[in-house]
């Protein structure tokens, strides 16, 4: 098997570091990342400028740019192979919810998964690496129980609590949950005394009820959310045809 890894939390993090260790032994890895912190940048593509890309000493190859970035580089210029898997993280902290629309993990996940190859973005349900390693141990039986099962292609969004790996026995499949909207814009001054703003923190949920994200990670339970793409809203299209008809 042969599997791309990328991340949003930057090619040094120890999330991706655990990752990739873990799942060298099953299959042809390649690491390809963002050269830094790249958390929030979701789908976007640097269409203003030209990318490099670099190799650092333990092999990885880091991109000054996005997390989609980084995967479209590597599956239109870098790989004489196309992988089996795109895998992305291990996040530092959770993507669930309302807040996969942001996410790079989820991003860099869902880049693979326009070219047609599976796709599985992993983060942790807490922020601070807490059990990353077992984390890791926990999505390499992820991949390896759910890689040949379901239909392809496939875009899935998994969450692990920060918990040691005896305690990461029940898997679960949720849809994504909701939140509030996001609290106010911080008000600042910069050293200038010009304002500036910092992006307020994310809402309280709003739907962590039985069957989301949110609620599986609560109860310590890994959550899987099979994820789409299509975004066309059927209802409204229908609406819409019947108004212009």
């Amino acid at each position: 098997m042969r599997i791309l890894i990328s991340n949003d939390d930057g090619y040094l993090a120890p999330g991706i570091n655990a990752l990739a260790d873990a799942l060298a032994p099953i299959a042809e890895i390649v690491v390809v990342a963002p050269d830094s912190n790249r958390s929030g940048a979701s789908n976007s593509l640097s269409l203003d400028r030209p990318l490099s890309v670099q190799r650092a000493s333990n092999g990885f190859y880091f991109v000054n740019g996005t997390p989609s970035d980084c995967v479209h580089v590597a599956l239109t210029a870098l790989l004489d192979e196309r992988p089996d898997l795109v895998v992305s993280g291990i996040n530092n902290g959770p993507n669930m919810g309302d807040d996969t629309l942001y996410s790079g993990t989820v991003a860099a996940a869902t880049e693979g998964y326009l070219f047609g190859i599976p796709a599985i973005a992993f983060s942790q349900g807490a922020y601070g690496w807490e059990h990353i390693d077992d984390a890791a141990r926990h999505a390499r039986d992820i991949v390896q129980r759910y890689y040949q099962t379901l239909p392809r292609p496939y875009l899935l969004n998994v969450n692990i609590p920060n918990r040691p790996y005896d305690q990461l026995n029940t898997v679960v499949a949720t849809r994504l949950g909701r939140r509030h909207h996001s609290e106010p814009v911080i008000k600042a001054s910069d050293p200038r005394g010009k304002e500036i703003y910092w992006i307020g923190p994310p809402g309280a949920c709003k739907d962590a009820g039985d069957g989301t994200d949110f609620h599986a990670c609560a109860q310590g339970q890994t959550s899987i959310t099979p994820l789409q793409i299509d975004l066309t809203h059927t209802t409204q299209l229908n609406a819409l045809a019947r108004a212009l008809a």
